[in-house]
């Protein structure tokens, strides 16, 4: 039988050392070549799966190469292209509002600091964050997404819900090292184990030390600890 949940969140050097284990090279699952493709997948991601955004940029990105491109079609036409992603309208707005900024003051390159960035229409720090990390190596903050959100909270690391608020306790509680990976690492176990509907706390190896283990089965008889030692095959949570 599994054991009773700490009250308290678990350390971060657990948490990593468990998690590492599990997802030993975490990486952002959005496809993309350079930081262009990569901040436009990152806008089209809210609210969507990557999973539905690496459909649409599979040809979105054979057509559109660079900032210019974004700009030289009527914005109906780019609103289509991504229609099925959700949210179309803005997320337009947002990509042709970044790409002119970054004609306009960046020589048409994606810009590298987290203050620039920031600077482009509809991007936030989560956005900055992905593109900082994943592009340029830098750790200038932690992405904070719905997965990271609800992970961080469940986990008892925040009773924050703003994002920028749980972002600021994240970077007080893990080491700088750590804070690229540790968004990928509570994302894949979010979507993996940890899901929103349904989490597989008998499948979680976090489940003696997270104090929202086995929540869900109120009732239910507690399943035996089972550890895995590979993360599930992809696509097999949201």
């Amino acid at each position: 039988m599994s054991r009773r949940p700490a009250r308290r969140a678990p350390s971060p050097r657990l948490l990593l050392k468990r998690l590492y284990g599990v997802y030993p090279e975490p990486r952002c699952e959005l496809r993309f070549e350079g930081p262009l493709e990569l901040l436009v997948a990152t806008i089209l991601s809210a609210q969507c799966t990557d999973e539905r955004v690496n459909l649409v940029t599979r040809s979105l990105f054979e057509k559109y190469r660079g900032p210019e491109d974004y700009l030289a079609v009527p914005p109906e036409e780019l609103e289509a292209d991504i229609r099925s992603t959700g949210f179309f309208r803005n997320k337009a707005r947002s990509i042709r509002g970044a790409c002119g900024r970054i004609l306009e003051a960046y020589d048409g390159r994606v810009p590298g600091t987290m203050r620039d960035l920031l600077t482009l229409p509809g991007v936030a720090r989560k956005t900055a964050n992905v593109v900082l990390g994943t592009v340029f190596g830098k750790a200038e903050g932690i992405a904070v997404d719905t997965h990271v959100t609800r992970l961080s909270r469940l986990l008892g690391l925040t009773t924050q819900s703003d994002p920028v608020k749980i972002e600021r306790e994240l970077m007080s509680r893990f080491p700088r090292r750590h804070w690229i990976a540790l968004s990928h690492l509570l994302i894949l176990h979010g979507r993996r184990v940890c899901a929103a509907r349904r989490p597989n706390c008998a499948a979680c190896v976090l489940n003696d030390v997270c104090p929202a283990a086995f929540r869900h089965e109120r009732g239910e008889a507690r399943r035996p600890v089972r550890r895995p030692t590979a993360p599930p095959a992809a696509g097999s949570g949201s």
